[in-house]
């Protein structure tokens, strides 16, 4: 959506910070995976409900036949709540609780993606005193780096995430004989914000190795699950506002070795997500520091973190001005030198009053929303 595409003037009423959601490029975003898979049944995408948990964006993305991947209880239940079928609800995390799991068995989850063999065992006891079976999967540390912010990566063997690929044997074993579990597959995730696909080839790679190896050991492999971790491009929102979806699959197709009837996983969320948010703040003021010039705006670190916790990159526009550029550093009002959304960056010159556009922030910007300084959460604008 172009600067000029915005319902400016619908804002007007609105009590800012809000996120604004273009629904029409959600859509064509859900078409565009659909359409990059293509005719290939057993390859299925959840949706990682952590990118954003609002109620109408998991409504669009279940009714669209995508599943879900959760990372708690909570994310659980939002999801069954917004439609997804629970077979098609997949749970992982390290840490899940005893009535987190109870909640999931009792629902019918498709799968447990597991991260120990402390957990299995706890997962066994559960299902065993509720009388069912749990299907699970492994996930499987790779150790395998991502290009992308150290804070994000999730596959090597330091991380906290997964079961180290040389245990995998002995963990299977081990869920081979308990009585409670249906072992179904291995489950991976190296990262987020991936653009170089490279790094989706050494996780083919390696996951062909560890195939192969478990197949020598006479060890049962079952379907696959690549996870997530395809980005998305925040310096041009206008121009390319749809992850290469195409490049991302076909990797996958090129390079991952499956077998007859193998299902494949994946669980794509930010590249979803991300590009049809935006978080719309006003001009609170202008002020003219000794050597720098700040435009105070109402939005924070409290409404998108991402810039303090990552000094992540986001487009900035002034929907409102068409005066000449001047260079600005775009702060909010919370008491911590860490809230900055940009330094030096260039806008149209700013007024009070007038509607900033922090563009592609619809993942990890309104589920990661807290109410640190007493600040309420933001609300939620659909754009049709």
């Amino acid at each position: 959506m172009m600067k000029g595409d915005f319902p400016v003037g619908e804002f007007a009423g609105r009590k800012t910070p809000f996120y604004f959601y273009d629904l029409p490029l959600l859509e064509r975003t859900l078409d565009a995976v659909r359409s990059a898979i293509g005719n290939r049944p057993l390859w299925q995408v959840h949706y990682a409900v952590k990118a954003n948990a609002n109620p109408e964006i998991l409504r669009r993305i279940a009714a669209a036949g995508f599943g879900a991947d959760c990372v708690s209880g909570g994310e659980v239940r939002m999801a069954y709540e917004a439609g997804f079928a629970p077979s098609a609800i997949v749970y992982a995390g390290v840490g899940k609780s005893d009535d987190e799991i109870t909640y999931a068995l009792e629902l019918g989850i498709g799968r447990f993606n597991v991260e120990s063999s402390a957990e299995l065992l706890v997962i066994e006891e559960i299902a065993a005193k509720l009388g069912k079976v749990a299907p699970v999967s492994f996930r499987v540390n790779p150790d395998i780096g991502a290009h992308t912010h150290a804070n994000i990566t999730t596959g090597l063997a330091e991380n906290k995430f997964g079961i180290f690929h040389e245990a995998l044997p002995e963990v299977i074993r081990l869920a081979q004989g308990c009585p409670h579990i249906a072992y179904k597959g291995l489950h991976f995730h190296i990262g987020s914000q991936i653009l170089d696909m490279s790094d989706f080839v050494a996780l083919c790679n390696r996951i062909n190795d560890l195939t192969a190896r478990l197949e020598r050991l006479r060890l049962p492999v079952g379907d696959l699950n690549v996870g997530g971790g395809l980005g998305i491009n925040y310096e041009h929102p206008n121009h390319l506002p749809i992850a290469d979806f195409k490049a991302y699959f076909d990797t996958f197709k090129r390079h991952l070795h499956l077998r007859p009837g193998q299902a494949l996983h994946f669980e794509l969320g930010r590249s979803l997500v991300a590009p049809c948010g935006t978080l719309i703040c006003r001009v609170l003021y202008v002020k003219q520091g000794t050597t720098r010039q700040f435009a105070i705006v109402d939005g924070s670190m409290t409404e998108l973190i991402r810039p303090a916790l990552y000094h992540a990159y986001h487009r900035i526009e002034n929907l409102t001005s068409n005066e000449p550029e001047q260079l600005y550093d775009v702060v909010g009002p919370v008491c911590e030198s860490s809230d900055v959304f940009a330094k030096g960056v260039s806008l149209d010159a700013c007024r009070r009053g007038d509607f900033i556009a922090i563009r592609s922030a619809g993942a990890y910007g309104e589920s990661m929303a807290s109410t640190y300084n007493g600040r309420p959460l933001p609300g939620a604008f659909f754009f049709e």
